[in-house]
Parts: C-alpha cells; sequence; structure tokens
C-alpha cells in the first residue's frame, strides 16, 4: 500500500525510476487521500517527462519578475520593460494577442509623436523574446506572439565622418579617447570592443589585432590586421597585460561626457561614436573592398545562409583591404590640404587687391560700406 496514515492525516509513498516521493495528502478520507494521491503521481510523472506545467493564470508582471530574478536580464530588457509593464503587467499572458499589440503600438506612438515604428519594434521584441524564455523555461505551453509581425522601419541616413571632421575631433580630444576614436576608425570595432580589447591579444610583432570580446560570435576573436598610425599609437603606450584603454589606471566603460565636449570643442555636427564603425566600413566601401571582406573585418555574417558564419576570408585579403584604407585616407588628406592651400592663396589675393584698390582711391560699394 502506498497511503500510510500517520495520526489522523494520510501520507502517500511511491517510487518513480528508483526514487522515493513521499507527501502529506493532508486528508484524513482515504477516498479523498486516493485522488490527491493519483494527482501528486501525475504531477511527478509530468516533471519527469518535461511536461510544462503552466499556470494560466500568470500575468506578464509576474512572467517578467522571474525573468529579471533569473539573472539573464541585460540593461536593453529592463530599459523596454519601464514602457511594457505599464500596459502588459496585469495582463495574463495567455489572453495576449496581436491587435494588443498594435493596441501598445499606438499608445506608445500618441504619448510621444518623435517616436518612430523602430523603436517599438525594439519594444516588442522585448516582449516576444521573454515569452520565448517562458516556454523554455516550461512557464507556458506556447509563446502567443510568435509570429508577430513588426512594423516595417524607414531606412534612416548613417552619419559618416569626413576626413576634415576626423582631423578636428582628434584635435579636441583627450589621449584615451583619441586612441579609441583612431582603433574605431581604422579597426571597425565597436565601443565595448574598444573598452574591453587586453594588450595580450595585440600581435605588434605580426601587427595584428585579435578582437578579445565581441558582441556576436561572429566577432570574437576576429583578426584585424593594424593601419600604421593605430600600430604607432599602440606601440608608444605598449604594455605586457591588461586593458588597452585605461582612464587614470581603471578601465573605460561611459565616454558620454568625454565624446560631447570634444565634439562641442571640434565645433563640428553631432555623430555617435557608434557612426565610426559606419565610417570605417564607408570607407573601405569607397576604396574598392568586397562586401565578404569588409563583414570579416566588422565581424559580421552575411546572413544569407546558416553557413554563411563558416565563411573564412583569409588573412592576406584582410591586409590587403586595410591597404587600400590606408591610401584612400592619404589622398582625401592630400585633396583637403591641396584645397586649403587654395582657399588661404585666394583669400591672400582678394586681400591684396582689397589694399590696393582702396590706396588709389577706389570707391567703396553700398556691400563693402554695410560689410564694414
Amino acid at each position: 500500500m502506498s497511503l500510510l496514515k500517520r495520526g489522523s492525516v494520510y501520507w502517500s509513498y511511491f517510487y518513480l525510476d528508483g526514487i522515493r516521493h513521499q507527501a502529506s495528502t493532508g486528508a484524513s478520507n482515504r477516498r479523498q487521500a486516493e485522488t490527491i494521491e493519483a494527482k501528486l503521481k501525475e504531477e511527478a510523472n509530468a516533471k519527469r517527462f518535461q511536461v510544462v506545467q503552466a499556470d494560466p493564470r500568470i500575468t506578464f508582471g509576474e512572467l517578467a519578475a522571474r525573468f529579471i530574478a533569473s539573472g539573464i536580464a541585460h540593461p536593453h530588457h529592463l530599459y523596454h520593460l519601464k514602457f511594457l509593464l505599464p500596459f502588459f503587467a496585469e495582463t495574463s499572458v495567455l489572453r495576449l494577442t496581436k491587435p494588443m499589440a498594435e493596441e501598445f503600438r499606438k499608445e506608445r506612438r500618441l504619448g510621444n509623436k518623435s517616436i518612430k515604428d523602430a523603436t517599438v519594434n525594439r519594444d516588442l521584441s522585448v516582449l516576444r523574446h521573454i515569452l520565448y524564455w517562458a516556454v523554455d523555461e516550461q512557464l507556458i505551453q506556447a509563446n502567443p506572439l510568435a509570429r508577430l509581425k513588426m512594423a516595417r522601419e524607414r531606412r534612416t541616413r548613417r552619419a559618416i565622418l569626413s576626413v576634415a571632421e576626423e582631423q578636428l575631433l582628434l584635435e579636441a580630444t583627450c589621449p584615451h579617447l583619441t586612441l579609441m576614436v583612431v582603433a574605431a576608425l581604422d579597426t571597425g570595432m565597436r565601443r565595448g570592443e574598444i573598452t574591453h580589447q587586453l594588450w595580450e591579444d595585440i600581435d605588434f610583432q605580426r601587427r595584428l589585432l585579435s578582437v578579445t570580446r565581441s558582441k556576436t560570435p561572429e566577432g570574437e576573436a576576429r583578426e584585424i590586421p593594424l593601419t600604421d598610425r593605430l600600430n604607432q599609437m599602440l606601440s608608444e603606450n605598449r604594455k605586457n597585460e591588461g586593458i588597452v584603454i585605461a582612464y587614470q589606471g581603471e578601465p573605460v566603460r561611459i565616454i558620454k561626457r568625454g565624446w560631447g565636449g570634444a565634439l562641442r570643442r571640434a565645433a563640428i555636427r553631432h555623430v555617435r561614436f557608434h557612426d565610426l564603425r559606419h565610417t570605417f566600413n564607408t570607407r573601405l566601401m569607397e576604396a574598392g573592398v568586397l562586401q565578404e571582406v569588409r563583414m570579416a573585418l566588422m565581424g559580421h555574417s552575411t546572413g544569407k545562409s546558416v553557413h554563411s558564419i563558416y565563411t573564412h576570408i583569409e588573412l592576406p585579403n584582410k591586409r590587403e583591404a586595410i591597404r587600400k584604407l590606408e591610401a584612400w585616407v592619404k589622398q582625401q588628406r592630400e585633396e583637403l590640404q591641396h584645397q586649403k592651400e587654395k582657399d588661404n592663396a585666394r583669400t591672400q589675393d582678394s586681400g591684396t587687391q582689397s589694399g590696393s584698390g582702396q590706396a588709389a582711391g577706389c570707391p567703396q560699394t553700398v556691400e563693402e560700406k554695410d560689410a564694414r
């Protein structure tokens, strides 16, 4: 018998896969205890075969709380939850529908006219991600928004730093930020990749940098040849180990204040630090580097097939791409310098003519008087 009465309550004892289970039925009536015991065996067997034991009453707010408590939530998840929870927190997960997601989109944009569809898409992507996580954790049986279609996003023009703006910016940055800017422009690395780069992963003999830590699997440990100026800057500050980018001996994590100050001092238009990565890609394209090589340098997969991430670009192709980049930048700087010399010469000629005219007693025009 698997039911034994202890005191006035029946206890259930049974074996499953050689493991002894015991639990109180909480019932003093044997027939009621047998019904409860059958339920206990059913639940234990369901756990044995990993059958989902979903709570049909669980709300999205409770689900989000479990997601955060699991320790896998990233800062961007928490950011978007600030907008998701006020709308979905009290809603049962089983009642989430695609029309409800569209209603959230309308309300989100109604509160702020400047919010674009791309922003709301990021919100809904986090919502869908948490629901998929809940399916994996067997908290729900299926994702009700699995086939939710996102709004089509308008392509926005990405800011590209010109060579002239680059010179002004580098003159206005502090030393550690100067190295970060040059690294971004000459390697296309992300800000997080640059700030996590280790000296141990830079081969000065081969003039090669292995990315220490990347946002994507495709970018992990990729090799990037060093340009002449980046190699020189790194060699001047070379150490045997540790973080490459440091400020007062501490790793650099936030550059918002220093970046904003550099832009103001340089008196150039506002660009994001991430735009330096786009600038690297655009310059490679202008220099005639093939897309596959550009993607390999930047740690991107083509996304065209499952096997695209395994495409290997040989190191000589990468070195040739960096050589083309340096040649293109050099040509742009020479053209810029030539244009400056022409402008200076034109200004000097204009000043000489203006002075000789006044000395000869030439009358001033209305425009000249107004300018004075």
